[in-house]
């Protein structure tokens, strides 16, 4: 004999299979949290060393605050003397946020630039991530004399065809790095 139809039904026969579904949810994410963790942490140390002079011994993650925004940085050192800072920096772009690690040198220099994020449009602003024109340009950068902005307003820099919110953003967050780099630079000295 079959179940009468009626809303009390539905709504258990609804819930039913909710509280299915989320425990199976719960379940998955269990199950994966941890190793997507993993990875997530083991891609961060790659681009770490990337964007780090080699042969210095890099601190655990740092926080400090600039502009209003929190940083997350990591010193690189050879007998007590700094080698550089790879700071992670985020900006909105064109598609979203926009998550880079910027290697930044104690003489101002922009060691290398490793984006970690981004949610740009494939084709155009993606091109943050394989346009080698562009990103050659960041590498010994030296943010003291020269202006880490697009040409277009008024900077040193050529921008990603088509992308240039993109290019924007890209050259925003290794400035903020470079900046939070020259204040932590300053704050040792006093």
């Amino acid at each position: 004999m079959a179940a009468k139809s009626n809303l009390v039904n539905m709504a258990l026969c609804l819930t039913a299979i909710c509280l299915v579904c989320s425990a199976l949810l719960a379940g998955v994410y269990a199950v994966t949290a941890e190793p997507i963790e993993q990875a997530a942490r083991k891609a961060l140390v790659a681009a770490i060393s990337k964007v780090l002079p080699e042969g210095g011994e890099i601190s655990d993650a740092k926080t400090a605050e600039f502009g209003g925004q929190k940083y997350e940085y990591y010193e690189s050192s050879r007998d007590g003397q700094p080698l550089g800072w790879a700071v992670k920096t985020s900006t909105i772009g064109f598609g979203g946020p926009l998550t880079l690690l910027a290697g930044i040198t104690p003489d101002g220099q922009v060691y290398a630039v490793e984006v970690l994020s981004h949610s740009e449009t494939p084709g155009l602003g993606a091109k943050c991530t394989s346009d080698q024109r562009f990103i050659s340009q960041f590498r010994g950068f030296d943010t003291r004399s020269k202006q880490l902005k697009v040409r277009k307003d008024g900077g040193d820099l050529d921008a990603i065809t088509a992308s240039t919110i993109t290019s924007r953003a890209y050259a925003l967050a290794v400035s903020n790095a470079a900046e939070l780099v020259a204040t932590l630079q300053k704050d040792k000295e006093e």
